[in-house]
């Protein structure tokens, strides 16, 4: 059986009211009209004076069934914007040819924790654990301008392998540089040494620092030796601060705990990230708040989704 055209089906579904004076509107125009053309006819003048007057009638009842449409629809658009429920249904962007397709669909986390949370009241592994990436850099530019450096660092974008320049009041330009590696359990390996290695060389540098949360493989400790970069791990960062005067170490648990430490930020974008859940696995991860103009991702770990209603597993 054919399947009645859109045409068909919009007319079906319009106002009975707009139907109707729409067509009498325009037949009483098209008599009105035709009685005009034959008014200066010497035989169709009678015909022409007797179709005006139905013209008017046809013209009126058209108007009077469009003005009771109008009512109608502004009556029931009033009833529907009153009702508290209401929901408008979200344009989704649109795909241009050639572009990438679309990220599977993702839902904002219900109940995503925005209080304030318990934070330590002194320094250990699980400072670190509990911070994002963006607070350890800053833990790590505090603990070198409290060594008496002058710091210059950028909150996100391409940083050129660079986290963090040092700069000495005895000096012009920078003396070191920094690469902070924000990771959990993974090692750093060598290949991350011989590129920072390469960002020191690129600025005529002799010494540089890395710091990580983690820890190093042995042939990234060699090479770091061997190449005048201290590699800081977890545990050595520790050590350092704990040489620290009791005030300063209170002064960096502040900037370790900053605002939503806990909340990562956008490399990309420098604005913090949401937690999200994928509609078809459902597991949580970090987003950026900037989507769909920005699709940068971040897993989230097994603690930060246990801090987060609604998304432990």
């Amino acid at each position: 059986m054919a399947r009645p055209s859109n045409r068909r089906r919009g007319r079906k579904g319009a106002s009975p009211f707009l139907d109707k004076g729409l067509t009498a509107t325009v037949l009483g125009l098209g008599m009105w009209t035709l009685s005009a053309v034959l008014a200066g006819h010497p035989m169709l003048g009678a015909a022409a004076t007797a179709l005006r007057t139905p013209a008017w009638w046809a013209i009126g009842i058209g108007a009077l069934l469009l003005c009771v449409h109008a009512l109608l629809s502004r009556r029931k658009a009033g009833r529907g914007s009153a009702s508290p429920n209401a929901t408008q249904p979200t344009a989704q962007p649109q795909n241009p040819r050639g572009a990438k397709p679309p990220e599977p669909a993702t839902a904002p986390v219900a109940g995503e924790a925005q209080g304030v949370r318990d934070t330590a009241t002194a320094w250990s592994p699980a400072v670190f654990a509990a911070i994002e990436w963006r607070r350890f850099e800053a833990v790590c530019e505090a603990l070198f301008a409290q060594a008496g450096f002058e710091t210059r660092s950028q909150s996100h974008g391409a940083d050129g392998g660079v986290d963090i320049w040092l700069h000495s009041k005895n000096a012009t330009g920078p003396v070191s540089v920094v690469q902070c590696k924000h990771w959990q359990g993974k090692p750093v390996g060598v290949k991350e040494l011989r590129e920072f290695f390469g960002v020191m060389a690129s600025h005529g540098l002799k010494r540089g620092t890395y710091a990580t949360t983690s820890t190093y493989t042995a042939d990234a400790r060699a090479f770091a030796q061997a190449n005048g970069i201290s590699a800081l791990d977890g545990a050595g960062l520790l050590d350092l601060i704990a040489r620290r005067t009791p005030e300063q170490q209170h002064a960096l648990l502040a900037v370790a705990h900053e605002g939503e430490y806990w909340r990562p930020t956008c490399a990309s974008c420098g604005v913090k990230m949401k937690a999200r859940r994928s509609v078809g696995a459902g597991a949580p991860f970090w987003g950026c708040a900037s989507f769909p103009r920005c699709r940068r991702t971040l897993p989230m770990t097994k603690a930060a989704a246990a801090l987060m209603p609604g998304t432990a597993a």
